[in-house]
């Protein structure tokens, strides 16, 4: 008799365990997967050029030292000249080669691609197609999420629609690594979820 209700209470927490799933089960929003795929087949290869390899290297060994606090100042004066509208570093950034080109693939993108930037290893901009809202992204969750956790994967933020355009908009990132498969900087790009 004690066996029988022994069995009876194991499937009977068994089938409440079934019908009932202690955490809830959360389904990935509709644009996360298409986003991958935008980021896969077109990003990557755009990345993925000896152009934004190169510069990435380049900046990686020219801020080979920096200190954190040097990284903290160069932002800080980044955003100040972006608040005042006197855009000295700004102009230096957007005047360099692999600026121009990651312009040329927003250009190209029918509207999907709001913004596209490459940073270097510690999260400082080497290269990007538009203003951005400030130098460092080293203490931020594109950066923290993929550098820093030696991620593969694209972390893609919630979406957001764009006051100004109205668009609804996420920013995806992910690890750029060099021809030895070695990580050196971080890529992203804010795209226009509705424009895919």
């Amino acid at each position: 008799m004690a066996r029988w209700w022994h069995i009876r209470a194991v499937v009977t927490v068994g089938l409440a365990t079934f019908l009932f799933p202690l955490a809830p089960v959360r389904a990935e929003p509709a644009y996360i997967p298409l986003v991958r795929d935008y980021v896969d087949k077109q990003i990557r290869p755009m990345v993925e050029t000896p152009l934004v390899l190169n510069a990435i290297a380049d900046q990686n060994a020219q801020f080979d030292n920096v200190s954190e606090m040097d990284m903290r100042v160069l932002d800080e004066t980044y955003r100040s000249e972006v608040d005042q509208h006197q855009l000295h570093m700004v102009k230096l950034l957007l005047d360099k080669s692999v600026s121009h080109y990651l312009k040329a693939r927003q250009d190209t993108s029918q509207g999907v691609i709001v913004e596209f930037f490459v940073t270097d290893s510690h999260g400082l901009n080497v290269g990007q197609s538009t203003i951005t809202a400030d130098y460092w992204q080293g203490d931020e969750e594109k950066y923290l999420r993929t550098f820093v956790n030696s991620s593969r994967e694209i972390f893609i933020d919630r979406a957001e629609r764009n006051e100004s355009t109205q668009n609804l908009e996420t920013q995806a990132s992910f690890v750029v690594m060099d021809e030895e498969n070695r990580p050196i900087g971080v890529a992203i790009v804010t795209i226009a979820i509705d424009a895919l």
